[in-house]
């Protein structure tokens, strides 16, 4: 399948961009995890477009998800990513192999390569601040929720948020569904694993406490749950107001 898939990707980058910098084929097909509905992650950098885009179209029988960069946009790309802590572009690049243009690929390749290993910004206090108020929220609601359909989507929301904290509390770059799963793993499996199996634990017979009691545990190194005391934006209102 993947011999396949590297020459389907060549074909469709010499038809449609001939003159391209580079070339990258990434995603599942890559790493040798390609499923019956797996697709081909082509990352493009052509210096004749003016905007970075992305299309979506089948060819040859294959899903394809196109992302067609210049060498100024996919650095922006790169620096958005990272600075949400969700480093999509730089590590499809990071994990991909080359199509064509091999020079500059390795460039771009070791671009994504250091800014993975540098890893995300800290949160400011503020902001840890705020990701425990929010994590107290949706835990809260997680708690008092008696409408199964209602703590369904709470639950996930609970994962997401909880997820996401233990990832960028502790440095380490985040994602969202599978990513963040994947993420978590890659962090600390042995956490992934009591993560797992407490949210297993609900969806399978909803049971709570250990989703509650995993929030409430990764919560307590940085000052609990937050609600009383708890303001946003407030430094900006004027004294005597």
């Amino acid at each position: 399948m993947k011999g396949i898939a590297i020459e389907t990707a060549k074909e469709l980058v010499a038809k449609r961009f001939p003159g391209c910098e580079t070339a990258l084929l990434a995603g599942s097909v890559v790493r040798g995890e390609a499923t019956s509905t797996s697709d081909l992650d082509l990352v493009v950098i052509d210096n004749h477009i003016m905007s970075s885009y992305r299309e979506s179209f089948i060819e040859k029988g294959w899903p394809v998800e196109l992302f067609v960069h210049n060498s100024d946009s996919y650095q922006a790309y790169f620096k958005s990513d990272c600075d949400r802590g969700q480093p999509s572009l730089p590590n499809m690049v990071a994990e991909s192999i080359v199509l064509t243009g091999q020079q500059e690929a390795e460039k771009i390749k070791e671009e994504a390569r250091q800014l993975l290993a540098k890893g995300p910004a800290s949160w400011t206090p503020k902001e840890v601040e705020a990701k425990r108020y929010f994590l107290t929220d949706v835990l809260d609601d997680f708690i008092g929720a008696n409408n199964r359909t209602e703590e369904l989507f709470i639950a996930n929301a609970l994962a997401e948020q909880l997820g996401e904290f233990v990832l960028r509390i502790n440095g380490q770059w985040t994602g969202t569904s599978k990513w963040l799963v994947r993420s978590l793993k890659r962090y600390d499996k042995e956490f992934a694993e009591q993560f797992l199996a407490a949210f297993e634990r609900y969806y399978s017979a909803r049971e709570k406490d250990a989703a509650i009691q995993l929030a409430e545990a990764v919560l307590q190194p940085y000052g609990g749950r937050l609600f009383d005391g708890f303001t946003l934006g407030k430094e900006g209102i004027k004294d005597g107001r």
